[in-house]
């Protein structure tokens, strides 16, 4: 199996992009309860990891 060039492989922005939902959406959340806060941050975290997941291991396109 051949490994992506790290500047081609965009399954790490999954988890952040996971995490900045989660803190986005947390806002919302933040002044009711501090802990949804923390609770959709950690949603969002753990969202994005499992769809990094998904995406490493789908074929990859070759051009």
């Amino acid at each position: 199996m051949e490994k992506r060039k790290r500047s081609e492989d965009k399954t790490t922005w999954a988890t952040g992009g996971g995490l900045m939902m989660g803190i986005g959406i947390g806002f919302f959340f933040l002044q009711g309860s501090p802990l949804a806060f923390v609770g959709c941050i950690l949603a969002g975290l753990g969202l994005g990891l499992i769809i990094t997941a998904i995406l490493s291991n789908s074929p990859k396109e070759d051009k």
